[in-house]
């Protein structure tokens, strides 16, 4: 039932920018560019999508399936996932591009390396649980539950944008082979918050939702 559900999600309930801001991952080969900002576009989606949802009842009409409050949640849960990894592979060549083209000319913050996806990933797990568990709360309060997400994330962006400046950080910002190995641990640690983060969000949410009264 949970995939019919996604299903529906994918198909009726996803507003179209879910989609658009996916191609946005192509930003990282535009040169002097903070690409902080493609992560914010991601937390941007999920947000543009619960307020569509909200006004086009979507949340209320699917609560009214014979399906598990629970499910809803994994539905949104996994929808936002897909999206938020598919805007990553996405823009993995556009990286390689930079890194091949563009290699050290971001003077602006960050470039797109091994370090940049993993500190991206630890973005998006901080959004996707505030956000999601303060949504499920009411399951209509968008604007509060965004600004409590976002909140965190700008914070983690300019800190991520400062500190390849800093004495002794050069190698976070590097694209040099022997310092992408060094930022290998950095990846690996935004992959395994993603993944808790998205199996605490879900079971969180979940369990706000199914005291809410529609």
């Amino acid at each position: 039932m949970m995939m019919q559900c996604l299903y529906k999600d994918l198909r009726l309930a996803a507003h179209p920018t879910l989609y658009i801001f996916v191609f946005l991952g192509a930003l990282v080969i535009v040169p002097s560019y903070p690409y902080s900002l493609v992560f914010f576009f991601g937390c941007l989606s999920p947000f543009i999508t619960m307020t569509y949802g909200r006004e086009t009842n979507d949340i209320y009409y699917t609560a009214l399936l014979p399906i598990e409050k629970r499910t809803i949640v994994t539905s949104k849960c996994f929808l936002f996932a897909v999206t938020q990894i598919s805007q990553l592979l996405f823009s993995v060549p556009f990286a390689i591009l930079h890194g091949i083209y563009l290699s050290q000319s971001n003077t602006v913050g960050l470039n797109p390396n091994i370090s940049y996806y993993g500190f991206g990933l630890m973005r998006y797990a901080i959004f996707n649980f505030i956000f999601l568990t303060e949504f499920f709360k009411t399951a209509y309060k968008t604007g509060k539950a965004f600004i409590f997400g976002i909140i965190p994330v700008v914070i983690c962006m300019i800190a991520v944008e400062i500190l390849p400046h800093l004495p002794g950080t050069d190698w976070l910002n590097s694209t040099v082979s022997f310092h992408l190995l060094l930022q290998l641990p950095i990846l690996a640690c935004g992959i395994l918050c993603y993944t808790i983060s998205m199996i605490f969000t879900n079971i969180i949410a979940g369990r706000h939702f199914e005291k809410v009264d529609l």
